[in-house]
């Protein structure tokens, strides 16, 4: 059960719009509680009632961060993580457990696995977002320093193409994550700015996106491993 304060939480301004989050938990009014309180704060948030189902959704749509309980049907917690691990796709997202008070000597398990951090039953908003936005966070200060030492490589678009964009695609999106403008992209590449619109749609939907940030983030990731997955 997660403790939610109505008066705090319902008049937070949205903050960390479009990041988004996955929920694995069976119970439903945890489930339930826990999206309410993420949404809340502006997190867009998915959810799976069991194992097998969060590990599918988890491979299709890559959270920026993963909740999940530990004793569940289908597949138990411990598994779920043991499979994104191991997939080049989703082996470095952050991934914090639930357990109930008397599953503490799980943590040495999850932790071996890769878990970053454990929640304990029943929850505390304050707590839950706290890790929340310390999990999200360290993300993005380890981006920071792969990016510090690697840098992405603009010359040329080709590695975007790894990305499952068509040539042009590649080419509108590699001047977009240099943060061009649709005119200044429609200019550079000869075509009309209606035409740079529609190349950003495909790409979008091709990349599971819905903001120009988050493609220009995927697009930097490729661009710093030459397109290598």
């Amino acid at each position: 059960m997660v403790t939610l304060h109505w008066q705090e939480y319902a008049v937070q301004p949205i903050r960390e719009l479009m990041t988004k989050l996955l929920i694995i938990e069976d119970d439903e009014q945890t489930r339930e509680n826990l999206e309410l309180i993420l949404v809340l704060e502006g997190y867009a948030v998915r959810s799976a009632e069991n194992g097998r189902a969060g590990l599918e959704l988890a491979l299709a749509d890559r959270p920026e961060l993963i909740i999940c309980d530990v004793s569940m049907p289908e597949l138990d917690g411990h598994e779920v993580l043991r499979k994104l691990r191991g997939a080049a796709q989703t082996a470095d997202i952050p991934f914090i457990f639930l357990t109930a008070q008397g599953e503490r000597h799980q943590q040495r398990t999850g932790m071996n696995l890769g878990a970053d951090d454990y929640l304990c039953k029943p929850l505390d908003t304050e707590d839950l977002l706290a890790a929340v936005r310390a999990r999200l966070q360290r993300k993005r200060e380890n981006w920071d320093a792969a990016l510090a030492d690697a840098g992405p490589d603009f010359d040329s678009a080709k590695p975007l193409e790894s990305l499952g964009l068509t040539a042009r695609e590649a080419e509108v999106l590699l001047w977009v994550s240099q943060g061009k403008a649709n005119s200044d992209v429609a200019t550079i590449l000869g075509m009309s700015e209606k035409t740079v619109k529609i190349h950003l749609g495909h790409i979008f939907e091709k990349l599971n996106v819905e903001t120009r940030t988050a493609a220009a983030l995927q697009a930097i990731e490729a661009l710093s491993r030459g397109g290598v997955s």
